[in-house]
């Protein structure tokens, strides 16, 4: 993987959470791939592409209430850093929410994700 790649697939990942759909999300990982919402906790984590996907369509997050943008930050073989911001639109309960955030990524030879940790921090 070099910066290039980890850009694409980043690219990809966000393409597949606006749109929503199983085929998208699943292509993005390997068959046994490690999802973390968070870096601790059985409960912050899926196993598996299909279970991964699931958990996105679930309580998907509706096209046009939030925007993403990532980078790689860094890249070393199969393993990657990526850096960048998620901003949910104000709501009638609430208002806008900024993340940043970090992905762990490690990836396939063929450029699919096996395991993925994400951190974040929401903005005040």
């Amino acid at each position: 993987m070099n910066r290039t790649d980890v850009q694409a697939w980043l690219d990809r990942y966000v393409a597949a959470w606006q749109g929503n759909q199983r085929e998208p999300i699943e292509a993005l990982f390997t068959e046994d791939a490690i999802y973390r919402f968070r870096p601790w906790g059985a409960t912050s984590e899926r196993r598996g592409r299909a279970a991964i996907a699931e958990s996105w369509l679930e309580d998907p997050d509706q096209p046009g209430t939030w925007e993403a943008s990532y980078e790689p930050f860094a890249v070393d073989g199969n393993r990657a850093v990526a850096t960048g911001t998620s901003l949910y639109a104000a709501t009638n309960d609430q208002g806008a929410k900024r993340y940043h955030n970090v992905f762990l990524l490690e990836f396939a030879d063929d450029g699919r994700c096996s395991a993925f940790t994400e951190l974040f921090m929401l903005e005040k």
